[in-house]
């Protein structure tokens, strides 16, 4: 199983979808990685421009993503409107190139202008040719993702996760809470209880395709 994780901000697929990356490298699948901006101009004071882009490297790499199959653009972040034929033009190229059978993209009800962007130009790219789930993101989610996909994970995922998550220095000195252990723990464990399990991530099914094995 071939997949495509793309992460409007390149730390934003770590978040939400860490856990479930592991599962699935573990399991022997692939996964590409693909992160649209850096985020130059919200670095905090004290770090380099490149931050995001090094510890986002460093955190692909924890999860066991292969160096060569990580992808870091620099579209300048909450600006992606002014950008939106270029990263449909990559996206597609992207398609192309990695042929995958699942992509995980923001959710339909994500908020975020640059979330928005590459939710909707990666359904105009990928609807026809794979499966297409978006990520659980609560923070910048108005009005409810729909939950109907949820992959169950084990403490050796959350683990691997959390520690992939503790490379973002730059971001965990915003002390912003989603980036702490409690929090990701304890999303994790309350979408495992509602299918009881002690761990998963939730996803929102926006297109599902089987293809047959010819």
């Amino acid at each position: 199983m071939r997949t495509l994780t793309i992460s409007p901000h390149t730390d934003d697929a770590i978040l939400t979808t860490g856990g479930t990356i592991s599962r699935i490298l573990e399991e022997g699948g692939q996964v590409v990685y693909v992160g649209l901006s850096i985020a130059e101009e919200s670095v905090p004071e004290g770090f380099p421009k490149n931050a995001v882009e090094r510890e986002t490297r460093r955190a692909t790499k924890v999860l066991g993503i292969d160096p060569k199959k990580v992808y870091i653009k620099r579209f300048p972040v909450r600006r992606f409107q002014e950008h939106r034929q270029e990263i449909l033009d990559f996206i597609i190229n992207l398609r192309e190139k990695v042929r995958p059978d699942i992509v995980f993209i923001p959710a339909n009800e994500d908020i975020h202008q640059d979330h928005e962007v590459v939710n909707r130009e990666s359904i105009r790219a990928f609807r026809n040719f794979c499966s297409i789930y978006g990520y659980d993101f609560p923070w910048t989610d108005l009005y409810g993702m729909k939950m109907n996909l949820f992959y169950q994970l084990e403490e050796r995922h959350i683990k691997t996760k959390v520690k992939a998550v503790s490379c973002l220095k730059s971001q965990i000195i915003k002390k912003s809470f989603y980036l702490t252990e409690e929090y990701l723990r304890g999303l994790a464990i309350e979408r495992g209880t509602r299918i009881r399990t002690n761990y998963a991530e939730a996803f929102e099914v926006i297109r599902d395709i089987r293809r047959t094995s010819q």
